[in-house]
């Protein structure tokens, strides 16, 4: 890693990102480190900023499940996403993959093991733990609905992630700056890649691959 680089770590655990900062300190070379709590600290992080990788955190604000790895690699697809959570489990860490991630670190993981995972990544590999089985098959129709979540467009993704906050149209577009008309447009071009008919079936379609993500929330740290 140059000195030049810089790493962004995204979790909204003040604990969790100054362990993480101390892993990332004994893993690059003097390497620029970047912390955001929210969604929102991230994208103003990323923006404009040559980023070498991102430490992606599955729940925090603006993020829940899947839908923050989803966006970052919609927006940013050039900039790799390990994950770093609590959640542990196998069909958690293969879907991350599956969605993009180049690694997935538990926040259980010791330090030397995180330095080399952190490594592994920046050297263009990819990094999960020695005892996941990442050959185990989905079911089709959760490979199926991946591969839609994954077409959807960054701004997509965004509408996507207010419809399952229970957001109005109109909040929507407040929120992001934008028409109504704008916001209809988008939530139909949703519905036609995830092929459903309503906004609620989108949401539910979404939360059918995020498997127990109630870890992240008693992340326990």
């Amino acid at each position: 890693m140059s000195q030049t680089g810089r790493i962004v770590i995204a979790d909204d655990h003040p604990l969790v990102r100054g362990a993480l900062r101390q892993a990332l300190s004994g893993a690059t070379d003097g390497a620029e480190i970047v912390e955001c709590g929210d969604l929102d600290e991230l994208g103003q992080a990323l923006a404009g900023n040559s980023t070498d990788l991102i430490l992606l955190d599955l729940t925090m604000p603006g993020v829940q499940g899947f839908s923050g790895l989803l966006y970052l690699r919609a927006q940013h697809p050039e900039i790799p996403v390990v994950v770093v959570s609590a959640n542990e489990e196998h069909d958690t860490i293969r879907r991350s993959l599956k969605l993009g991630a180049s690694g997935f670190i538990p926040k259980t993981t010791p330090v030397e093991t995180m330095r080399a995972a952190i490594r592994t990544v920046m050297q263009g590999d990819t990094w999960v733990p020695d005892d996941v089985d990442m050959v185990a098959r989905e079911d089709e129709h959760t490979n199926d609905l991946m591969k839609r979540l994954a077409s959807l467009t960054p701004q997509q993704v965004r509408v996507l992630m207010m419809l399952s906050e229970g957001l109005l149209n109109k909040q929507i577009a407040y929120e992001l700056s934008v028409s109504e008309a704008t916001v209809k447009a988008h939530v139909s071009a949703i519905l036609q890649k995830l092929g459903v008919d309503s906004r609620t079936q989108a949401v539910i379609a979404a939360a059918k691959i995020e498997t127990s993500q109630r870890a992240e929330n008693g992340k326990g740290d």
